[in-house]
């Protein structure tokens, strides 16, 4: 007869209620199967005190364990001989342990050190520093596989902390292996991420579902088949399989498999993305109609002869693409992109006096309130004497003028409302809305551009940027838009010389400065910051403005602008100093796009290697609006050598401002450029948009031929693929989670 011990009365009041206490939960997940939504604590190896830096990594559960992908491999450690080993090189060695010692030094630091006599001749020394329990893995007559770099110490030889594999008597050697090398956080170790991604391997791999097609893994593999076609005259296999590719890339055989791997991976990041572009264009050409906004021969005309100027051919084109646009019932959705200085604004303008010939509104959207400001100058200036209405709508104005200009819009009695992106609140309400310009398209990304879509009206929509944008970019970023690209500039622009200076040249370049401005002309000082940063010494315009002003400079009219004025400030520095009241205009970046002052022929930039090419070159497109030549002069902060930096020498280099994207992409990555991280570029896993360009290209041609075959992918062979596109993307396409 057995008795049961006496219960605890937390342990009864479980029984009681039928509910495990807290620890026997713990201890029964901890013993469940793995699941993919298991947090990351109850994986086998984990535990609850690295759940924190795991977190950091942004791994919370089991599933997120499969996805984090090496960032790379260590290469394959060759077995050698003690004759083989080259100081310096990895390699792997193979041998028994015949001396162990362990040393703790006075400040309590310990080294653990393994002699092997290496099979056919010779010693290696292992050493280990501060890590004591390596003592106990070891045993004399061990046979031990030791892999890492061989030091010479001029008698033999040494490795600092080898990876090792401790052998039976009779086993054979292991296969030699890549090492996969994954991210890591402070205090999180190569050997706890392999560890964590194993366990998770043995236990969720076999239970993963395949969201890629065989047709379409067939067709991902063979770039010459479309899907329909796949598998009919195949020339490779399809790309691995989600459990053959998941055990491929975090456990390889070779370097080959590994990169058989990682391909899957980057096509799939890639195509689902390009998926999710693909279902947005084709909803927001079928789901709502937009107005027909016919340019007929006379209105074509008649717009045209408004500009005081002859039309690049480039300008010609892309006006000739909007007004096929705009003629049917299918909303425009394209891209104007130009080089600085292109004329991009003729295009804009072209479409808004289109849409009001055919009475319908315009509005023109600008990213800030000083932008917004002049294009409405610019646009009454350009329209006066016409019968065409064009207000200002912006924070600024007073509530009455606001209340009064909206009750206008409502009624109809205005034609063009420029403004910022509050123009499409649900406050404003436009009687016949047909065209939407939005200025500077790279401040707004894909989701925003999904956000300004969701109304009841499905106005035409032209965006703009003024920054050339490498083509990958534009694929992803602003791949739900028809492009048109200016790259012409127009006739009688002066050219603009780009210098290079270094510390000790600041005294002649302000002498040069001073020499163009008591001439007649007129100069920007631009500096990225407002305040000063002591940490890395760089000064603010505020700092920079008051040195010229009492220095180089003194006597000359200067003035500061920066982007902390409130908006009627702004504009009235910018007013002063297009009247020529303002001689010289110290400002930070907020003078890089937008500004048009034709006698502004001087700029200086300085601690010019904090800012991107892209950047700068858009800093540059501010002087030489007219027929004065310009001069630039890029200054890097103390201590930087011009020829050293590379992005400085290549902007003076070309004044081709799609040549720089590309180099600035390349340089920077797609993260910085532009400030994509904040304007909806897709996080990318593992896909690289400059390395992996043409499986991008390759991917956007494959996913966009599915949605022409299953545009809203309800094919039951797509469902998986489907869920996968709306759950990353979801917020691209405007549909809700499914599953």
């Amino acid at each position: 007869m057995s008795i049961d011990p006496p219960q605890t009365s937390l342990s009864r009041l479980a029984a009681n209620s039928q509910v495990a206490p807290a620890s026997v939960q713990n201890e029964a997940q901890i013993k469940a199967p793995l699941v993919a939504s298991t947090p990351l604590q109850y994986v086998p190896g984990i535990g609850p005190n690295r759940v924190e830096l795991f977190a950091k990594l942004g791994i919370r559960r089991a599933i997120d364990l499969l996805f984090l992908f090496p960032r790379s491999y260590q290469d394959i450690a060759p077995y050698q001989s003690i004759t083989e080993l080259e100081s310096g090189f990895r390699a792997s060695v193979i041998g028994q342990v015949v001396d162990m010692d362990q040393r703790v030094s006075f400040e309590g630091r310990s080294t653990v050190g393994v002699l092997l006599a290496i099979e056919g001749g010779g010693y290696v020394r292992c050493v280990w520093y501060n890590q004591p329990f390596r003592r106990q893995q070891f045993t004399l007559g061990m046979r031990v596989v030791a892999t890492g770099v061989a030091k010479s110490t001029g008698i033999s030889f040494e490795m600092r902390h080898p990876e090792t594999t401790i052998l039976a008597a009779d086993q054979p050697l292991p296969e030699a292996k890549p090492l996969p090398i994954y991210s890591l956080t402070d205090g999180l170790q190569q050997r706890h991420v392999a560890a964590a991604v194993s366990a998770a391997l043995d236990g969720l791999v076999t239970t993963m579902e395949e969201a890629l097609p065989e047709s379409i893994r067939l067709a991902a593999n063979n770039p010459k088949d479309s899907i329909e076609k796949a598998g009919e005259a195949v020339n490779r296999p399809p790309l691995l399989g989600i459990t053959e590719a998941l055990k491929a890339i975090h456990q390889p055989n070779s370097i080959e498999e590994a990169n058989e791997a990682r391909h899957r991976f980057i096509f799939q990041e890639l195509f689902v993305y390009q998926l999710a572009l693909a279902m947005r264009r084709h909803r927001l050409k079928h789901d709502k109609p937009a107005p027909k906004i016919e340019a007929t021969p006379m209105i074509h005309t008649r717009i045209l002869k408004r500009f005081p100027f002859e039309l690049t051919r480039d300008q010609l084109r892309a006006i000739d693409d909007v007004r096929a646009d705009m003629a049917q019932d299918v909303p425009m959705n394209r891209l104007v992109q130009g080089d600085v200085g292109s004329g991009k604004t003729v295009i804009a303008q072209y479409a808004m006096l289109n849409a009001v010939a055919n009475k319908q509104q315009a509005a023109l959207m600008a990213p800030t309130e000083l932008l917004a400001r002049q294009h409405f100058t610019r646009l009454s200036q350009q329209l006066s004497g016409s019968q065409v209405m064009i207000e200002l709508l912006v924070g600024s104005i007073s509530q009455r003028e606001r209340t009064e200009l909206l009750q206008r819009i409502a009624i109809g009695t205005v034609d063009i409302v420029v403004g910022t992106q509050s123009l499409l609140s649900e406050h404003v309400q436009f009687e016949s809305l047909g065209l939407v310009v939005i200025d500077e398209q790279h401040k707004f990304g894909v989701e925003q551009r999904a956000s300004l879509r969701e109304s009841r009206i499905v106005p035409h929509y032209l965006v703009l940027s003024a920054t050339p944008i490498p083509r990958t970019i534009a694929m992803t970023v602003f791949g739900d838009l028809d492009v048109s690209i200016l790259k012409d500039k127009p006739p009688g622009r002066a050219t603009v010389h780009t210098y290079l200076g270094s510390t000790h040249q600041q005294s002649k370049w302000w002498e040069f400065v001073v020499r163009q401005v008591k001439s007649g002309r007129q100069a920007y000082v631009v500096t990225p910051r407002v305040e000063s940063d002591p940490a890395t010494e760089v000064l603010g315009a505020e700092q920079i403005y008051e040195q010229l002003l009492n220095g180089p400079l003194a006597g000359l009219r200067l003035d500061l602008l920066h982007g902390r004025m409130d908006g009627i400030e702004k504009q009235s520095k910018l007013d002063a100093f297009t009247a020529g009241r303002t001689q010289v205009l110290v400002a930070t970046t907020v003078v890089e796009v937008g500004i048009d002052v034709p006698n502004a022929t001087l700029m200086t930039i300085l601690d010019a290697d904090r800012l991107g090419l892209a950047q700068l070159h858009q800093l540059r497109g501010r002087v030489s609006r007219g027929s004065y030549p310009g001069y630039v002069c890029v200054f890097a902060k103390q201590g930087v050598a011009p020829e050293e930096n590379v992005r400085l020498s290549v902007l003076a280099s070309t004044d081709d401002g799609f040549r720089l994207a590309e180099q600035d992409l390349q340089m920077r990555g797609p993260g910085d450029l532009l400030g994509t991280k904040q304007i909806g570029l897709p996080p990318l896993r593992i896909a690289d948009l400059v390395r992996d360009a043409q499986t991008l290209n390759f991917s956007r041609g494959l996913a966009q031929e599915l949605i022409d075959r299953d545009p809203n992918l309800e094919m039951a062979e797509h469902a998986l693929l489907k869920r996968q596109v709306t759950q990353r993307h979801g917020a691209v396409v405007t549909l809700g989670d499914v599953g």
